[in-house]
């Protein structure tokens, strides 16, 4: 079974076009959906409070996500054990889930991070959404209520989006002006025709 990768930087509308494969017929794993579920995790727990301190805690005991974003978005070392603790994880549910696919010609993981964390080197191909800065910064101000300088530090922290573009097989262009459906439609015939060719090998 072909394993396809979908990242594009913060804002860029993974999600949406993630959604568009799915009318397909196409299984997708959100790794960032998985993430916050292991967040909940008594282990995770105990080690995220190790790294970030109890300042991290809910009032119940659980992890409150938008304290440890603003922990971790501006600082590199803690970012880094946190995906540490938490990609490895994902990592084996998401091979554990690939278990559970049958009878597809492809699967697909959305990440943010696909690059950034190694995760590029288990796929088949990668795409790539893109879209101007200035609309990912608009699109993420406006979806989460961060501040235009919480947005550009998470921004930072991710690889540039020309460098994503350059290491994929295919791109997705997704501004406001762009028709995402047209090229969602392009790159699954191109995929199924790869995953015949895997077949009949």
């Amino acid at each position: 079974m072909l394993k396809v990768g979908l990242t594009g930087s913060i804002g860029s509308g993974k999600s949406t076009i993630a959604g568009l494969f799915r009318v397909f017929g196409i299984p997708v794993y959100i790794a960032d959906v998985e993430a916050k579920k292991f967040l909940g995790d008594p282990e995770v727990i105990r080690m995220v409070v190790e790294m970030a301190g109890d300042g991290v805690l809910s009032p119940d005991g659980s992890i409150d996500r938008r304290m440890l974003a603003s922990l971790v978005f501006n600082d590199p070392a803690r970012l880094t054990t946190l995906n540490n603790i938490i990609h490895p994880r994902v990592r084996r549910h998401f091979f554990d889930w690939i278990e559970t696919q049958s009878g597809v010609p492809y699967i697909i993981q959305e990440a943010a991070i696909i690059f950034e964390s190694g995760f590029y080197k288990m796929f088949d191909k990668i795409i790539t959404v893109a879209a101007p800065v200035e609309e990912r910064i608009s699109r993420v101000m406006l979806r989460d209520g961060l501040k235009r300088e919480d947005v550009m530090a998470r921004i930072e922290n991710q690889w540039p989006e020309e460098s994503k573009i350059a290491m994929s097989d295919f791109v997705i262009r997704n501004s406001d002006t762009d028709l995402a459906i047209p090229q969602v439609l392009e790159i699954h015939r191109n995929l199924m025709g790869i995953s015949e060719a895997f077949k009949n090998q």
